[in-house]
């Protein structure tokens, strides 16, 4: 309250100021350049507050929508190392095709990172990679290596073994629960595409 108090004395300490250091001038006319400068500065104090309230709604917005897909990226040559790095490690490489456009993209990356089982199944099992398909860059020669998935919507799966195979091909539909993603869907896919799951000597009858 004492601060809202003085505040509106504050045209006058600055016409004291003012009227000092100019005796021969009209006190009416020192109030009111005084005054303009005044709220001059209060102008400028709400605009800085403004651009301030802007930067901090476009960082939040950035954060609630995190950049996951690269159309400037060498998509085949990351492919490529990632499918390397995925032989080398025992895994298979889980590619969600996609872009920042999409909705349902940005989702299930913060879906599959929110749940502590799917997140700790992926990394056990994948090496994970985002797949660009944007105006920006379609990636179409890899598109048609792949079996053109983008027919499936967006976000699309191929699951690829150590060898650069696609094995299967994963409509998210399928995965999708009462407006969300449903995470035993999800678990399922992840649990039948794994490497364990398709191994022969899990299967050798006796």
């Amino acid at each position: 309250m004492a601060q809202t108090a003085l505040s509106k004395y504050k045209p006058l300490q600055m016409l004291a100021e003012h009227h000092f250091d100019c005796p021969n001038c009209c006190m009416k006319n020192c109030y009111f350049v005084v005054n303009q400068k005044f709220n001059f500065m209060k102008i400028q104090t709400l605009f800085a507050a403004f651009i301030l309230a802007c930067l901090t709604f476009s960082t939040q917005a950035q954060n609630d929508k995190p950049i996951i897909y690269h159309p400037e990226a060498d998509a085949k040559l990351e492919l490529e190392n990632a499918v390397k790095r995925a032989k080398a490690e025992g895994k298979h490489v889980l590619v969600q095709v996609g872009g920042n456009w999409c909705g349902w993209c940005i989702r299930f990356y913060k879906f599959s990172l929110a749940d502590a089982q799917i997140d700790s199944t992926i990394n056990a099992s994948f090496i994970m990679y985002h797949l660009n398909y944007s105006k920006e860059n379609k990636n179409l020669p890899l598109m048609a290596k792949y079996g053109y998935p983008q027919r499936f919507g967006f976000p699309v799966f191929l699951v690829i073994d150590g060898n650069g195979e696609r094995l299967h091909t994963q409509n998210s539909a399928y995965f999708e629960q009462e407006g969300d993603y449903g995470k035993d869907k999800v678990m399922d896919f992840l649990e039948q595409w794994s490497p364990a799951a398709l191994k022969p000597a899990n299967y050798t009858e006796k």
